[in-house]
């Protein structure tokens, strides 16, 4: 179970310290795996800058836009990976203040199911849904 509560009779109760201890392991599990990732990376990134550096004589307009394209692609990975961090970070936040698996928006639980396949989430399904909706 990956809320940090258990509802009974309409009350929220403590969730059992092995519960608990079993989610922030998994969430700083996954927060590592990111900032590995993050990391090699952004080492990708500084390896693709030298070599333009380093190869940039010489160049047509052809190859200035494929090595804008290969910057501005792994410019996209390093913030998308680092925006995940981030998001497993605030979960682990999340986590020690007790806030873990409630919606964001309504405060109603956030369904296990959910949890499982979107750990960081922080809004319920109908109102992610509704979000999306007014996104529209």
């Amino acid at each position: 179970m990956l809320v940090n509560s258990v509802m009974t009779g309409g009350t929220k109760t403590a969730r059992p310290d092995h519960e608990t201890d079993q989610i922030r392991t998994s969430l700083q599990q996954r927060f590592e795996e990111l900032t590995a990732e993050y990391e090699s990376a952004l080492a990708d990134s500084q390896a693709l800058r030298q070599s333009e550096i380093d190869d940039a004589a010489g160049d047509d307009s052809a190859d200035s836009g494929t090595k804008v394209a290969e910057r501005e692609a792994a410019s996209a990975l390093l913030r998308t990976v680092l925006d995940r961090r981030d998001q497993f970070a605030r979960a682990m936040e999340s986590l020690d203040a007790g806030t873990y698996g409630y919606c964001d928006s309504c405060t109603k639980p956030i369904p296990v199911e959910r949890l499982a396949i979107f750990p960081s989430a922080t809004t319920c399904v109908a109102c992610k849904s509704n979000r999306e909706r007014r996104a529209l």
